[in-house]
């Protein structure tokens, strides 16, 4: 039987659990700061024990905290076993931990996220680039998660993820926008609707998405939104809708403060 390990119980790192123990996977879970309570899973009081024996090692907690944790969690891991990092983050930093991988002769991949975790669990696609990444699509694969292994190196599947993000992210800012002056011109029914028709069957249920998770994730989309900035920018390319798009996340994380 393949064990996994899932590094983070947040609101991706629950839905990986529970979903890939009941799809038949050994799952093992670690997270000082969130309780699972699910008695398929067991959680682990130390990160080294959490990982021991595990075939992959799925790290789902913040990109500020991904290098620690790759730090801490590393000369646990056996040999053979793969190390994914499912946070959204720079090219750079899972590039660093992929060296930090390659030191202890373990393999990284470099896995992105495709949509919120929220609608579909561990079914959500992923897109992997890596030495690990044909590893980790493998190991995996038989618990119905989707993978896509791309060309690259480490890096290369979050470039492409923070791409996405540039169009995704300045869509919700676009409709925030667009609704809240709506909103002052009595109107924003009537304009909602007219969003949601062009954005074709799901459109409801789009705009829907767009509002209330910019709202409940905006620290996270802020942090996400400011690097695909960063990518923009070191590429030459322009980027003053993504400064645009960055500056209404900033604000809605300041009325989150403020509330």
């Amino acid at each position: 039987m393949t064990t996994i390990a899932i590094l983070g119980l947040g609101e991706a790192g629950r839905r990986y659990a529970r979903g890939l123990a009941h799809a038949g996977a050994d799952v093992r879970a670690f997270d000082p700061a969130h309780d699972l309570g699910d008695p398929d899973v067991p959680q682990f009081a130390t990160l080294a024990d959490a990982v021991f024996g595990a075939d992959v090692a799925l790290s789902l907690v913040t990109g500020h905290a991904a290098a620690s944790v790759a730090r801490e969690a590393l000369p646990h891991i056996a040999a053979g076993a793969v190390y994914a990092d499912l946070n959204t983050a720079a090219p750079d930093l899972k590039q660093r931990i992929a060296r930090l991988a390659a030191d202890r002769g373990l393999a990284m991949a470099d896995v992105a996220v495709l949509a919120p975790v929220v609608r579909a669990g561990h079914r959500t696609p992923l897109l992997a680039s890596g030495p690990g990444a044909r590893t980790f699509a493998d190991r995996v694969g038989p618990f119905e998660v989707p993978v896509e292994v791309i060309d690259g190196d480490a890096g290369e599947a979050a470039r492409l993820r923070l791409l996405r993000s540039v169009f995704m992210k300045g869509l919700a800012a676009l409709v925030l926008e667009g609704l809240g002056a709506a909103r002052a011109a009595g109107a924003e029914e009537w304009l909602r609707g007219q969003m949601a028709d062009e954005l074709g069957p799901d459109g409801d249920a789009l705009v829907d998405r767009l509002v209330d998770g910019s709202t409940l994730h905006a620290v996270r989309r802020e942090h996400e939104v400011r690097a695909a900035l960063a990518a923009l920018e070191s590429s030459g390319q322009p980027a003053d809708m993504t400064r645009a798009t960055l500056a209404w996340f900033e604000r809605l994380v300041a009325e989150r403060d403020h509330d």
